[in-house]
């Protein structure tokens, strides 16, 4: 099957990064938030994003006003009714996502791949909800997407050969390398690096370091380049909360129990860097840990 046409739903963080990766590798866009207010905020992104990249030289300012020109947004799931796949990358929740496929279900043809950015939901329980399970796929892509190579690809267990085959294909065309995945909680990196993070704030709350002193022992002792507190911050802790949620339950051990503090920010609000305060507070320069 050939991809020319890709349907992105979701115009936030990581829907914005897919689609500024799709149009820069010279595809087609159509972007799809049920909020109209995400809409010119995620085209505004695409277009900072791009600027940068002409301004480092790794994209011409030619190639950057062809890829916005590929662009469509819309509030409009028919808008996508002549997409060859579409990208869902919506929150972690699957009451959203299952509202968002019955919606799909009489708009896409029935040729139409579909594929979740889901960083650590069932694969097999999202292509069932989806109706259309052999032509389903995970397609988790790592934040910022234009600049993360990996892109882990998961089947579900009625996802055809030919889906996979096809969406591997894609994935190499946006210059992307595959880590081939098994449909389990959290997939590789999440279902390895989430622990870790939860872990830091464990020893947060225990009192065995500071923010400062985590992030700086592992940065400087394990050569990681970013803290692991400073990294899920990036993330957003509601996203961290998630998945960790999904590691719990699912795989039933205690070491994939979220920690207390954890949960506490979540509530408080405090997510991290898109809601400008989480274990670090954003508005200073550089940021600080709050007191």
């Amino acid at each position: 099957m050939s991809i020319s046409k890709i349907g992105v739903i979701g115009a936030g963080l990581m829907g914005n990064g897919i689609a500024h990766a799709a149009l820069t590798a010279g595809f087609d866009v159509i972007l799809v938030d049920a909020f109209e207010a995400a809409l010119p905020k995620a085209l505004a992104t695409m277009t900072k994003n791009m600027d940068r990249q002409v301004a480092k030289g790794s994209l011409t300012a030619e190639a950057k006003t062809a890829a916005l020109a590929r662009l469509v947004t819309s509030t409009d799931y028919h808008q996508l009714k002549d997409a060859d796949i579409v990208i869902e990358a919506v929150p972690e929740q699957l009451e959203i996502k299952k509202a968002i496929y019955d919606e799909l279900a009489p708009v896409l043809k029935p040729e139409v791949l579909l594929a979740s950015n889901t960083s650590s939901i069932s694969i097999t329980k999202l292509a069932t909800l989806s109706g259309r399970p052999d032509k389903f796929i995970g397609m988790h892509f790592f934040n910022p997407v234009p600049m993360m190579k990996l892109v882990e690809i998961t089947r579900g267990m009625a996802t055809s050969d030919e889906t996979e085959a096809t969406v591997h294909k894609l994935a190499e065309k946006l210059g992307k390398t595959v880590a081939a995945a098994q449909d389990s909680p959290g997939f590789i990196v999440n279902r390895i690096l989430c622990p870790m993070l939860n872990e830091a704030i464990f020893a947060l709350h225990e009192g065995v370091g500071t923010v400062q002193s985590i992030d700086a022992g592992m940065k400087l002792g394990a050569s990681h380049p970013m803290g692991p507190l400073e990294l899920a911050d990036f993330i957003g802790l509601d996203t961290l909360l998630s998945v960790m949620r999904v590691l719990h339950a699912e795989l039933g051990e205690d070491k994939y129990r979220p920690a207390p503090l954890l949960v506490k920010y979540v509530e408080a609000g405090w997510l991290g860097r898109k809601s400008g305060r989480g274990f670090y507070d954003y508005s200073t320069t550089p940021p600080t840990p709050p007191k």
